[in-house]
């Protein structure tokens, strides 16, 4: 194991972070999360790339501007990154179809050249819970793939097989927008509906994924498919990057309806660290006061007015953690940044911060049990769970 973060770093990361200006931690409760930290496999489900950044010249070998990158990770002593090949909703025809299949394909191919060409030395592509035990052995860090909407799979429910050949060990059937597999979350705003709920397309997606062991995310699909996925499943689902709708009322976040569905069914709902999902409330006053200053870049003057109007941090994202394990039970807990495609809060604003979503855990009393569950264990479980019922349908 290779993940060392030297204590002074530590406490000059957390030093100045509002959540912790009003109670510092002591040494000793800084020593014991940094001990937990090393000892942890910590996983983060959601890592949007920019294929711009997978480049002979340009790539994650190098500390870019990115929020997630090899550096990145080696200083916050995050281990495991879901790299996600999103594609936006289009048009529902051959050629929305054909320019969804290329942007995924890129993104696939970008991934497996940072693992193959770029890093091979420095990072792995874990197809598996075993693959993921095997280049933790080796002290690599770990990437993993995820897939934010099928839409790329046009009309062929054949190319989840295809997508799993690629490495894909999750998929959200739908992002904003209706496709052809399922409503969307988006439909709440304007009160639209095109399947209530899934397709029969979506259904033998979601059969076809069983089959072969990808994980079903619901964190973008609608209400009523979320529901109905979670029925037609024969193995546990994961909501991939979603918070806590009670503490912040935005679409995007499950209600406690939905999170009973989710822990019935044995899943885990990866809350996210995306300010808008965290505190919405709380996110749009600082984004309001910002909007009051002359200029929007002067860093003195903004520190200043966090003072009044303090963006959301990490304890505020732990506020979902905390929610989440007293509605579903510690069993139904995960964790994910959303970085490079929106996520990022005070705290935890990129890779290099992941340390203190530890030291806030330890710093409410969370057990070295407990967070290694939330940081991976709940996730590994479901994939392995979901490894074991492809078996079962495959009949070996």
């Amino acid at each position: 194991m290779n993940k060392i973060i030297p204590l002074l770093s530590i406490i000059l990361l957390v030093g100045c972070q509002e959540s912790i200006k009003k109670r510092s931690p002591s040494i000793e409760l800084i020593q014991k999360a940094q001990l937990i930290h090393l000892k942890t496999l910590t996983l983060d489900t959601h890592d949007d790339i920019d294929v711009a950044n997978f480049t002979d010249s340009l790539n994650y070998t190098q500390d870019t501007d990115s929020q997630v990158n090899i550096p990145k990770m080696e200083r916050g002593g995050l281990d495991v990154a879901w790299f996600i090949v999103y594609t936006g909703q289009g048009t529902l025809d051959e050629q929305g179809y054909q320019k969804a299949a290329a942007n995924a394909q890129a993104k696939f191919d970008a991934i497996h050249r940072l693992v193959e060409v770029y890093a091979p030395h420095k990072m792995g592509l874990a197809r598996s819970n075993a693959e993921v035990d095997s280049l933790r052995k080796m002290g690599k860090k770990i990437a993993m793939i995820g897939v934010e909407n099928a839409y790329p799979m046009g009309e062929d429910a054949t190319e989840v097989k295809r997508f799993y050949d690629l490495g894909a060990r999750y998929m959200s059937l739908a992002h904003n927008g209706h496709n052809q597999f399922s409503d969307s979350n988006t439909g709440e705003f304007d009160n639209t509906v095109k399947h209530n709920g899934i397709s029969e397309l979506g259904e033998k997606v979601i059969d076809s994924m069983n089959y072969y062991g990808i994980m079903v995310d619901i964190s973008h699909p609608s209400k009523e498919a979320i529901h109905q996925t979670i029925k037609r499943s024969k193995a546990p689902v994961i909501a991939s990057h979603s918070g806590v709708r009670a503490l912040s009322d935005h679409p995007r976040n499950l209600d406690d309806e939905q999170l009973q569905w989710v822990k019935e069914n044995g899943g885990v709902v990866q809350t996210v660290a995306l300010a808008l999902f965290v505190n919405k409330e709380k996110h749009e006053k600082y984004l309001n006061a910002i909007k009051t200053l002359k200029d929007p870049h002067d860093q003195k003057a903004i520190e200043v007015l966090k003072k009044e109007f303090p963006p959301v941090n990490i304890s505020d994202f732990v506020d979902h953690i905390d929610y989440l394990k007293n509605k579903i039970g510690i069993d139904h807990v995960g964790i994910s940044s959303d970085f490079d495609g929106g996520g990022g809060i005070e705290g935890w604003e990129d890779a290099s911060q992941t340390f203190n979503v530890t030291l806030e855990l330890v710093k409410r009393g969370y057990t070295e049990e407990e967070i290694q569950k939330i940081w991976s264990g709940n996730l590994l479980r479901v994939l392995n769970e979901s490894e074991k019922i492809a078996k079962q349908l495959q009949g070996d």
